[in-house]
């Protein structure tokens, strides 16, 4: 016979946790009568056990009146922690962490305005405490059926009981949908609910026979039973093992085994003992209780332990570590870069190693770091490149005074603003997010102190990039550079390594008295090679040389005669010069800038303005452009011819006789 326990078989951490505070409560306080609010768990062993040892139970917390009230996992409607206050009942809050929070889901939706759904029995001691949170307002849904009979709703929140299956939840939401102008939906389905469900099921489907072992009233036991019976024809549902059919099972040949959350271990290890006598094999029968064992032992903080990974979202990772409660690594865990997505890094199925960092996060989960883990293995790899000189690839994820934080390997380590780059830092956010190639210039792991440098590495690779740019530069070749520097003289480009210098007076084939009139730091741009000194480490560059120069085909676009528009870029006693276009310039001498006599240019035209001027002459060789603005704004000349015959002194001398 061959016996498989299903995973996540017995005791959640919600009824764990319960029990530990009842027990707890006992120890500390043998003066005090205790008491718990309602069944602490759907177990009549454990019931029986408790009351062994002094604890009752109540159905109304006035009964509590000057004594401790533990309250069960299932939790409770917030108007009976209200008489608990008013009766002086001091309470012990053993609420299930996922079942608090659906309380506050509840609680806060239900003020924000929305109606409530709970999926759900709307009997079970769960349902009424969290419909106590809204008011007892909710609509309480056990059945997709039920759904058509509620009204059209503005907003509506949907929760569900933490034990419910998955099926039940995704036919009523999907219902649900069209009854709500918004409608916000939070599965609040326990994992450890899911996992349990689905490990069940998953057994069930493999065995000959299936036990479920959980009180007979336990609504999560019932939900076990259901799963089963769906995949295993011989099922069967016990309390203890003196319930269990041995006639039969004793001619099965694979048992499969689960159990409710509030079935205790010592429980399960009865019933499989009990099955496991029927076979001389005891081996897989000491397995099992050794796993069973196993699920038991908590964690220690600070132990570094494996784990699967069940699954991922961008905020947590979830990590099966073969303990009762699954370890949950939060996103600031995962990694140092925030930015990271934790699919990225992980994916279900992963065996990791994970580092404890508290047994209980206040939700009923491990709380693990992976980042601490990978931080331990980077001091290693860190070390390694130190000792060889080695150039890391470290992302930047923080700007702090005098630098900025980047990671390598879940590893912090300091850039000086000094050691960014090769020239001054104005604003150190223009590195955060980027990726940088850094050298380690200081380490030390005993103080956990590590600080990089990008300029170091800047600097190797202008070397050889000046070397490569002085074997292969010649006058008139074409580079392309970045504008890093701008002075009143010109431009400085980094053309690969070298900074080399435009002069204003090549910037542009017309007048600027500013080099920022043509280009800007960080601009990339194409420059000619016009001369350059090695031995002075210095390069004359072009950038109106990548232009033709205007002169060369002025006839194409401009021939006397012509009206053209142009900007007036100076003034003289003796007129105003007109430029056409970059480079080309024309006077219009002030006798030609008005048909009025006019002491000065400024008294008719301004430095800036746009006119129209004609074009009176061009001359090539001495480059010099005559223009009229009066003569462009002249009005036409328009000849008016008589047609009429011309009159004669034979034809007024006969006029006047008639």
């Amino acid at each position: 016979m061959k016996i498989i326990l299903a995973r996540n078989a017995g005791y959640c951490f919600g009824v764990k946790e319960a029990m530990q505070k009842t027990f707890n409560a006992v120890d500390l306080h043998k003066d005090k009568q205790i008491y718990t609010y309602g069944p602490l768990i759907h177990n009549p062993q454990v019931v029986q056990k408790l009351e062994s040892m002094g604890v009752q139970s109540i159905d109304d917390i006035q009964d509590g009146k000057n004594s401790i009230v533990i309250i069960r996992s299932h939790g409770i409607p917030l108007e009976v922690y209200e008489k608990a206050k008013a009766n002086h009942v001091e309470i012990i809050d053993a609420t299930c962490p996922f079942v608090r929070k659906v309380q506050r889901i509840v609680h806060e939706y239900h003020q924000k305005g929305y109606s409530i759904v709970i999926i759900g029995d709307p009997n079970h001691p769960e349902v009424i405490g969290i419909n106590g949170w809204c008011e007892n307002k909710a609509h309480i849904l056990n059945h997709v059926s039920q759904v058509e009979s509620l009204p059209f709703m503005d907003k509506l929140c949907i929760v569900a009981q933490t034990t419910i299956t998955s099926e039940l939840w995704n036919a009523i939401v999907e219902e649900l949908e069209h009854k709500a102008a918004v409608v916000e939906p939070f599965n609040t389905i326990c994992i450890a609910t899911r996992e349990r469900q689905s490990s069940c099921a998953s057994v069930a489907q493999q065995v000959d026979a299936m036990i479920v072992i959980g009180g007979y009233h336990s609504s999560n036991t019932q939900k076990l039973l259901q799963i089963s019976e769906k995949y295993c024809k011989y099922t069967y549902h016990v309390e203890t093992a003196e319930d269990l059919p041995m006639d039969i099972l004793k001619k099965m040949n694979k048992i499969g085994v689960t159990a409710g959350a509030s079935t205790p271990d010592w429980i399960i290890k009865e019933v499989i003992e009990k099955m496991s006598s029927m076979d001389q094999n005891n081996n897989e029968m000491m397995n099992m209780m050794e796993e069973i064992e196993n699920s038991l032992r908590v964690p220690r903080r600070g132990q570094t332990i494996k784990g699967k990974v069940i699954h991922v979202t961008d905020s947590e990772i979830m990590v099966n570590i073969g303990y009762k409660s699954d370890g949950i690594i939060p996103k600031q865990e995962i990694s140092n870069d925030l930015s990271v997505n934790p699919r990225e890094l992980v994916k279900e199925g992963d065996e990791i190693e994970v580092y404890v960092l508290k047994t209980d996060d206040g939700e009923g989960n491990v709380l693990l770091s992976k980042k601490r883990i990978d931080a331990e293995k980077g001091w290693e790899t860190l070390g390694e490149a130190v000792s060889k000189g080695t150039t890391l690839q470290a992302k930047v994820v923080e700007v702090v005074k005098g630098g900025v934080i980047a990671v390598i390997n879940e590893l912090r380590g300091f850039i000086p603003a000094s050691q960014l780059s090769t020239s001054y830092v104005n604003n150190l956010n223009d590195f955060l997010g980027k990726q940088l190639a850094v050298n380690v210039i200081d380490f030390n792991r005993d103080k956990r102190k590590i600080v990089f440098s990008h300029r170091s590495v800047l600097e190797k690779e202008n070397v050889e990039k000046r070397r490569t740019l002085w074997q292969n530069i010649q006058k008139g070749n074409v580079i392309e550079g970045e504008v890093k520097r701008l002075t009143n003289f010109g431009a400085f480009v980094d053309i690969g390594g070298i900074d080399g210098l435009i002069h204003i007076s090549d910037l542009s084939w017309g007048r600027i008295s500013q080099p920022s009139e043509v280009v800007k730091v960080g601009d990339h741009i194409k420059v000619v090679v016009l001369d350059f000194d090695q031995d002075k480490n210095k390069i004359s560059l072009g950038l109106k040389q990548i232009t033709q120069e205007p002169w060369e085909n002025i006839h194409k676009k401009y021939n006397a005669g012509d009206i053209v528009e142009g900007k007036v870029v100076r003034l003289a006693d003796f007129g105003a010069f007109v430029e056409l276009e970059p480079g080309l310039d024309g006077l219009v001498h002030i006798s030609q800038i008005s048909n009025k006599h006019i002491a000065k240019p400024s008294q008719e035209v301004h430095i800036g303005q746009k006119v129209n001027v004609k074009i009176l002459e061009i001359n090539e060789e001495a480059k010099r452009i005559s223009l009229s603005i009066k003569e462009a704004n002249e009005p036409e000349t328009v000849e008016i011819v008589n047609q009429e015959e011309p009159t004669t002194i034979g034809d007024i001398v006969e006029s006047k006789d008639k």
